[in-house]
């Protein structure tokens, strides 16, 4: 007990930067456990939000859950950044070249800030259009539009935010990712309901007061992620010349972000479909599904730690010439992955019900919600080695086949499935909700096919 509570310590420090040698279950453990920490403090970003709004008005639930399915579009870029820093920064240290990583980092902070800031503006100006063009009615509209301007005008810090964590998990520097977000949530979750609700001598701002919290959270992390990367990681330290424009180096990010943006914007365009078609439904609808992918949001990016920690170790052991290792990772990961994921779709199933009465009493809210909660985690099984598999292929750097497949799962198969079901087959919702596992459960088989052929160990970063 002793032993692990030490490794536990060490992990929860980030002690080690490298994971090409040892203990192969060590390396998994030292990795994934700041790195599910990570996760679980980016999901609280969203319960805490929904939690706090959710006693503002349906409206303005609503107004979360339309704009937050447009600013996917946002994270997309974010993540697609995060995994060519992964990717790149996680080679670079595996082939001992910490140089050449740190460089890599301050290529990242470059197209960050270049593409989140014409985001950031053409959102803001339009953000009023963008709800009106999902769905919205005129009273969500006049609720959310500064919500959804604030939201907008983050994008900056959002991207700064995905793609620094993604360079330090690359790295194996994975604690400071971890306490980032910590940092970051734990702002959002005291200014939240004080901006909300107006606690003390604070304005009563309503929906638009979470968006405030959220964002001002958000910079801290990105200024204490800034910070450790040029005063406390002496392999990482950041210095001026790391920030000028090397065409070549960016060719080489922009490259794998690409593939890595556009299969999640492939993802995140079928989640605006699916919201849209459920706004036909009506307001009650849309916020209990908005709440259910919130719980599901919550449950799903620990397992992305896993995830996380293989796509690195896979980066890692590729660039030290060690593909046996790398591949034995994934498999490990995936299953560790599985007995977490399958445990938890028991208890999400039997207490959907609860789970979504803690955030809204509106009965129709909340059986929208229950059922969206219990279809939705009828897939889990299938997640745990899918998300694992993809993710470990973009941290080989092929972010060229996850894209196909996501074309293949989310545009071939749930968008059609979702509209057939909830719309000509008349089984409204539910059929919405039932085309999710269906799509995430075709994608881990097609992914673990083509991960079983191993040409993602010859991609070179």
């Amino acid at each position: 007990m002793k032993k692990w509570f030490q490794l536990l310590l060490q992990a929860v420090r980030g002690s080690e930067e490298s994971f090409t040698d040892g203990s192969l279950n060590r390396a998994i453990f030292l990795l994934s456990v700041p790195m599910i920490l990570e996760m679980v403090m980016e999901s609280l970003f969203a319960v805490v939000d929904i939690f706090f709004v959710s006693k503002v008005s349906t409206e303005a639930v609503a107004t979360v859950g339309l704009t937050e399915s447009v600013i996917t579009l946002v994270y997309s870029v974010a993540i697609g950044l995060s995994t060519a820093a992964t990717a790149t920064v996680a080679r670079r240290i595996g082939e001992g070249n910490a140089a050449q990583a740190r460089h890599a980092i301050g290529q990242v902070i470059l197209i960050s800030l270049v593409i989140s800031s014409i985001v950031a503006v053409t959102g803001a100006v339009f953000a009023g259009d963008i709800l009106r063009m999902m769905g919205a009615d005129e009273k969500v509209i006049a609720t959310g539009t500064d919500f959804a301007r604030i939201q907008f005008l983050s994008s900056p810090v959002v991207v700064l935010l995905y793609s620094l964590s993604g360079a330090l998990r690359g790295a194996g520097s994975a604690a400071t990712a971890m306490r980032s977000l910590i940092i970051a949530n734990g702002l959002n979750m005291i200014l939240g309901p004080i901006l909300i609700f107006g606690v003390g001598p604070f304005p009563e701002l309503g929906v638009t007061g979470a968006a405030i919290a959220t964002a001002m959270g958000r910079s801290v992390g990105v200024g204490y992620q800034l910070y450790s990367l040029s005063r406390v990681h002496k392999t990482l330290g950041l210095i001026w010349e790391d920030l000028r424009p090397n065409r070549e180096t960016i060719i080489t990010i922009v490259k794998v972000a690409t593939g890595g943006t556009v299969q999640f914007l492939i993802g995140s365009a079928s989640w605006i479909f699916l919201t849209r078609i459920l706004s036909e439904f009506g307001s009650d609808v849309v916020a209990g599904y908005t709440i259910a992918i919130r719980v599901i949001m919550f449950t799903l990016l620990p397992a992305w730690g896993l995830a996380n920690a293989a796509a690195t170790l896979v980066g890692q052991n590729l660039g030290a010439n060690k593909p046996d290792r790398a591949e034995k990772s994934v498999w490990r990961c995936a299953f560790y992955n599985l007995i977490f994921l399958v445990g938890l779709s028991v208890f999400l199933f039997t207490g959907a019900e609860i789970i979504i009465g803690w955030f809204s009493t509106n009965n129709e809210v909340v059986q929208t919600g229950k059922m969206a909660l219990q279809v939705l985690c009828l897939g889990y099984g299938f997640y745990a080695y899918g998300m694992v598999v993809i993710q470990s292929l973009n941290g080989a750097g092929d972010t060229k086949t996850p894209t196909v497949l996501n074309i293949i799962a989310f545009w071939l198969i749930e968008i059609p499935v979702a509209y057939v079901l909830a719309v000509m087959l008349d089984l409204g919702p539910v059929g919405v909700f039932a085309s999710v596992p269906v799509a995430e459960s075709t994608l881990a088989l097609m992914g673990i096919w083509r991960f079983r052929l191993g040409k993602w160990k010859l991609v070179k970063v």
